[in-house]
């Protein structure tokens, strides 16, 4: 009985050595044969800053924090009479550039020929009797009936009428042959150059009301009305209702059994019931330390690669930062 005991513990012994070298190999074939990988992450949504494009005085803000938002909802609103202004007053210098631009092109009135072509006639019957005049002086001065100053004043007045025949014969060629094609192409480029001020006016008449790019909720109001703005100057920043995603880091051991385009279920602590569809839509090319914040001491040292998976149709239950779990089969890294 007492040789018996010593061979027990022997046995025993042995039978607790072979469990203890046991329970890593089966560790390791667990892990090498599992059909599902789990990860933990974070959820991640996008903020944006919201101010107008041009700068003044806030006369209307019309949504707070925690107000739930539709794209093209009117957030808020900028005493605009200046810009009103500016729109009156680009509409006034196009229709003005305009009406020269047609005036050109239609060329001068048939009542402004015929109004040219009259007074070149009696430019050509002043001329005539200039004419007359100064052949008769001509004739007289000979004999002395007339003085050599009055034959002057004929020659004279000859020559004006003649200049006068002249200027009123090009000013009616000038109409005949209507306006230049270089007048023309200069006004309609005016025109051009007018219209193009008042899109740019009524842009930023446009730009006084600050509306919303994107679903999502306010998180904060930072322009009360009254406040002077200047362009850029933030107003609300928005959260996003999509996309949503979730950060998570992925071990360089487990690298192989995850790609692009897989599908994830996704989970959160406060309802670990109700899981969302995801899909993994990138896997950074560069490894990392695994951040602090998210790991502990013993693991911070480990190289690990950021994923984000993109969750196909988010709820109303996903708040920025919340932890998730995130489960999804995969085939074995041997098999890929």
């Amino acid at each position: 009985m007492n040789k018996a005991i010593p061979i027990v513990i022997v046995l025993a012994a042995l039978g607790a050595g072979a469990w203890k070298y046991d329970v890593p190999a089966a560790l390791r074939i667990s892990r090498d044969t599992a059909e599902e990988l789990v990860l933990y992450g974070n959820i991640d949504i996008r903020q944006v800053s919201l101010a107008f494009r041009v700068g003044g005085r806030i006369d209307d803000a019309r949504v707070d924090e925690g107000d739930v938002i539709k794209r093209g909802d009117l957030l808020a609103r900028l005493d605009n009479d200046i810009y009103d202004h500016s729109v009156r007053l680009g509409e006034a210098n196009v229709a003005a550039l305009k009406a020269t631009h047609e005036k050109l092109v239609a060329g001068p009135r048939q009542t402004e020929i015929a109004q040219a072509q009259a007074t070149h006639d009696a430019s050509i019957a002043d001329l005539e009797n200039a004419s007359l005049a100064y052949d008769r002086a001509r004739r007289l001065r000979p004999q002395g009936t007339i003085s050599e100053a009055s034959l002057d004043e004929a020659t004279a007045a000859r020559a004006m009428a003649a200049a006068r025949a002249d200027m009123t014969k090009q000013a009616l060629a000038f109409l005949e042959e209507g306006s230049r094609s270089e007048d023309i192409a200069a006004a309609a480029a005016q025109v051009k150059a007018a219209e193009a001020a008042l899109l740019t006016a009524r842009s930023s008449l446009a730009d006084t009301e600050l509306r919303a790019p994107n679903d999502g909720v306010i998180l904060s109001r930072i322009k009360e009305p009254g406040a002077i703005v200047s362009p850029s100057d933030p107003v609300y920043v928005l959260s996003l209702s999509a996309p949503v995603w979730v950060r998570s880091y992925i071990g360089e051991v487990d690298l192989g059994r995850v790609h692009p385009g897989m599908k994830v279920k996704v989970a959160s602590d406060t309802n670990p019931g109700k899981s969302y569809d995801g899909t993994i839509g990138f896997i950074s090319p560069v490894a990392e330390f695994t951040p602090k914040s998210v790991e502990t001491p013993e693991l911070r040292t480990d190289l690990v690669y950021r994923l984000r998976v993109v969750i196909d149709a988010p709820g109303q239950d996903l708040r920025q930062g919340m932890p998730v779990t995130l489960r999804f089969p995969t085939m074995k890294a041997d098999n890929k």
